[in-house]
């Protein structure tokens, strides 16, 4: 390996090592801890997801990643069905897509109607701002990739029998919509980025930039570690405010 990839792995080594000392802490202290990963296809949820979880405790962990809700799902409030998935004391539940769907996927693909659409963003913030005030540490990250980053991706994905099971129906969509998806983006951004659940919005088209990143960025919120970490890089990690006329178009 060469010198770029060492340091990589060592400072990945010490992030794990520091988010094994973070959960311990938090189940100890009956912590509940929901961390949301939203981003285009291909952005590198999946990946940071592995990276964060692999040496998490597995009872005291869940990754969540709903498929397409049934006919009973879709009759119901729409927030009801993540509400069980949600933490219990000591518990990290991480979200790879959420209730975000209805932000990007549902109103791009034309999944839902308008109305649902302009009441979800009237709901969401306060849906989140009852999750706080009750104590759950509410972590949301927007994984944000180039539209040629993308293309490539999506690209290596189709010829590579290993990454079968991440081929989707949608795939060919995330490019021909990559405006429409960038719109609903910006809205989403504008309309629930709130002080007590803030976006931040991460550059991914580096994914070992953005693994490392996304580390040091949750660290720095739960922040219960004898190990020192780096803090999140401001040309890769930014606010949802400062992000704005720098993300993909």
């Amino acid at each position: 390996m060469g010198k770029k990839s060492d340091a990589y792995e060592a400072e990945l080594e010490q992030i794990q090592l520091a988010i094994v000392q973070t959960q311990a802490w938090s189940i100890e202290h009956g912590s509940r801890v929901v961390i949301v990963l939203e981003g285009r296809d291909t952005a590198g949820k999946d990946g940071a997801i592995k990276r964060l979880t692999e040496h998490m405790s597995p009872r005291q962990t869940r990754v969540i990643a709903l498929p397409k809700p049934s006919d009973r799902e879709t009759s119901q409030w729409y927030f009801q069905r993540y509400v069980p998935h949600l933490p219990a004391a000591g518990e990290t539940v991480i979200f790879n897509r959420s209730w975000y769907n209805r932000a990007g996927v549902e109103p791009v693909m034309g999944y839902c109607k308008p109305e649902q659409y302009a009441q979800f963003m009237t709901d969401a913030p306060r849906f989140e701002r009852m999750l706080t005030d009750d104590g759950i540490i509410l972590i949301k990250i927007w994984l944000d990739i180039s539209r040629e980053e993308q293309a490539k991706r999506l690209k290596e994905r189709r010829v590579d029998p290993l990454k079968q099971f991440k081929l989707s129906s949608l795939d060919a969509e995330a490019e021909a919509r990559f405006d429409a998806y960038s719109d609903a983006r910006d809205r989403m951004l504008d309309e629930t980025d709130r002080p007590f659940a803030p976006w931040v919005v991460v550059a991914t088209d580096d994914k070992k930039t953005a693994r490392l990143n996304i580390g040091r960025y949750i660290l720095s919120i739960l922040n219960h570690t004898s190990v020192e970490v780096k803090k999140p890089d401001p040309k890769v990690l930014l606010s949802a405010a400062k992000a704005k006329g720098k993300l993909a178009r």
